[in-house]
């Protein structure tokens, strides 16, 4: 079965298990069984050879993480799993950590760029990337069944905190930045989101030798992650940039996978622009192991004829990092990413990390020697609207006269533009995105859509 093919799952979303804390899903209850079952799922796989697996749990900074943290351990212990507890951490350390310390499986408590009340679970192979969906399946069928078989006494698994995971990350970090290069003479602001890499993101800066490091987002309370900061509210970044006059602002989430920019003149940049940054410059210095880049349906269409200009593939998949990874791998592309800011560069980490995605960007900007608005911004966007409708119940997007009006839209753009209407993958939300080159037929098109969906969804 391959990655994008997905079986029917209840419990697992699009990326992992994600919820209200306490509630459903996410009560102790039910963490605990999860942990049971994913256990299960990888002493099965371990009993062939006899070894005793290992996970790898990292956390970010919710409140509800004290919570889900021990449930987890309760449920991977009590099925003979050895746990191995990394605290607050970037998840993509929990993934890069889990294939290089050799373990069997890694798990990142998260609920990425949600607010504090909602948390989840990503999962992990030992191969640092995130399970397939025919996994999580087989996951979700254990957890349902009987058959979880608990340890007995003699065998259940013992649980150990690991203090030193934060600076391996760093070390880990700095590596995949290019050798003999500093960020000599650089003024960063960088806000952390109140999240995992509030400690790992600013270290690894300074460390590389930034003239000043401008942190905001920094001091998790267990209810401020992305709380009007990070990457999803960028205006407290723009504003410290040309305030401190700082020479370019660094935005990561909750979990820190995903990278949002800013120049010096305070102007936002988002997963594209950086995307196509990295891109031409690998593609000049012949660091694409294939002349293209992997994308997603949302990207937007500058950047596809920005790729093309350069003779360069541009594939598109849908939403999700899971599809673009596995697309890459399919194919051997070794860049990916979306327009939510989540860079994938296999070479350096198995998923998705901000911090080393904003290492690559820092490096153009002083191959370049230029400042950060004459670096960061590589194409014309086409104008692009993307517009959230809140529904309950059925989703609209099986009404016919939704589909019809969806159907009318894209007719009425040809080929001058696109339409992509689609159900999100974690909350009870349509997002409806146009775009094209004429900016008010967009605008026009985009409010249609919207207007007939909360009709037929009221």
């Amino acid at each position: 079965m391959s990655q994008d093919e997905i079986p029917a799952r209840k419990f697992f979303g699009t990326d992992g298990v994600r919820g209200l804390a306490n509630s459903d899903k996410m009560t102790p209850e039910s963490v605990m069984r999860l942990g049971q079952a994913a256990g299960r799922y990888f002493r099965k796989r371990e009993e062939k050879i006899g070894s005793r697996p290992t996970v790898f749990i990292g956390k970010d900074t919710r409140l509800s993480g004290y919570m889900i943290e021990p449930a987890l351990v309760a449920g991977f212990t009590s099925v003979g799993m050895d746990v191995r507890l990394c605290g607050p951490i970037p998840t993509s350390a929990v993934s890069i950590l889990t294939r290089t310390l050799r373990a069997d499986m890694g798990v990142m408590i998260t609920a990425s760029h949600n607010k504090y009340h909602d948390n989840g679970l990503k999962f992990f192979g030992p191969d640092g990337r995130k399970l397939s969906n025919s996994a999580e399946a087989e996951i979700e069928a254990l957890l349902y069944g009987s058959d979880l078989r608990l340890a007995k006494p003699e065998n259940l698994g013992r649980a150990k905190r690991y203090e030193d995971m934060q600076a391996r990350y760093i070390e880990i970090a700095k590596a995949t930045f290019p050798r003999r290069m500093r960020l000599t003479g650089l003024k960063i602001v960088l806000d952390c989101a109140n999240g995992a890499a509030y400690h790992t993101a600013p270290d690894t800066l300074w460390e590389l030798g930034a003239e000043a490091v401008i942190p905001l987002g920094v001091s998790p309370n267990g209810k401020n992650i992305n709380l009007d900061c990070g990457s999803t509210h960028t205006e407290l970044l723009s504003e410290t940039v040309v305030k401190e006059g700082a020479h370019v602002g660094i935005a990561l989430d909750g979990d820190a996978d995903r990278l949002i920019m800013c120049d010096e003149k305070g102007r936002v940049i988002d997963g594209d622009q950086l995307l196509g940054l990295i891109g031409s410059g690998w593609h000049k210095k012949g660091q694409l192991s294939k002349p293209g880049i992997v994308a997603t349906v949302m990207s937007n269409l500058g950047l596809e004829r920005f790729f093309e200009a350069q003779e360069l593939d541009f594939i598109r998949t849908d939403v999700g990092d899971r599809h673009v990874s596995a697309r890459m791998r399919q194919d051997g592309y070794n860049l990916g990413g979306e327009q939510s800011g989540h860079i994938l560069m296999p070479d350096f980490t198995p998923t998705g990390d901000g911090t080393i995605s904003a290492l690559q960007v820092l490096a153009e900007i002083i191959r370049q020697d230029k400042p950060a608005s004459e670096v960061l911004t590589v194409f014309d966007p086409v104008p692009q609207q993307l517009k959230n409708v809140s529904y309950s119940g059925d989703s609209p997007l099986n009404n016919p006269v939704v589909q019809s009006a969806i159907k009318d839209a894209q007719e009425s753009f040809g080929t001058e533009g696109r339409i992509l209407v689609r159900a999100s993958g974690t909350e009870p939300v349509i997002r409806v995105m146009a775009e094209g080159d004429d900016e008010a037929k967009v605008e026009k098109l985009t409010d249609g859509i919207v207007s007939v969906i909360k009709q037929q969804a009221s």
